[in-house]
């Protein structure tokens, strides 16, 4: 994978859903978390929370679990992604570190050129059943060197 563990940062994979396009997987949160472990945190002005950053990278590890479980593909056989596009992002609420995030990631759109692949994704996280980030971003799956 094109990232260490420390940079992968899930623990569970929860669902796959061939049918529906969906992986879920789960996202532990602590005070150690990148990003978030430089915080100075303040509990009225700037309370200690999961990074807005640090989402918009998990949604890219949701992608490679989803690439890896429903399309096939593998980064030792040359499978890269890369995210092109957020069509929109929104949060709802601070993420705080304690419980876990649970990330919905579904493509809604595939389309294959050759040793191209353009996926749109929703993408929802939740923590403790409240929703707390959604988006749409598109990423380019790429084969060989490029």
């Amino acid at each position: 994978m094109p990232y260490a563990p420390e940079g992968f940062l899930l623990d569970e994979i929860l669902e796959v859903d061939e049918e529906q396009s969906l992986v879920r997987v789960r996202m532990p949160t602590h005070d150690d978390l990148p990003i978030t472990n430089t915080q100075r945190a303040d509990p009225v002005r700037h309370p200690r929370h999961v990074s807005g950053g640090l989402m918009v990278h998990m949604t890219g590890m949701a992608a490679f679990v989803h690439a890896y479980e429903l399309l096939g593909l593998r980064h030792a056989e040359g499978w890269i992604g890369y995210g092109v596009r957020i069509h929109d992002a929104r949060f709802f609420t601070l993420s705080t570190p304690g419980e876990p995030i649970e990330i919905e990631c579904k493509a809604v759109r595939n389309r294959r050129l050759g040793d191209k692949i353009m996926t749109r994704y929703a993408f929802r996280f939740e923590q403790a059943g409240e929703l707390v980030y959604q988006s749409e971003q598109t990423a380019m799956w790429l084969k060989g060197a490029h």
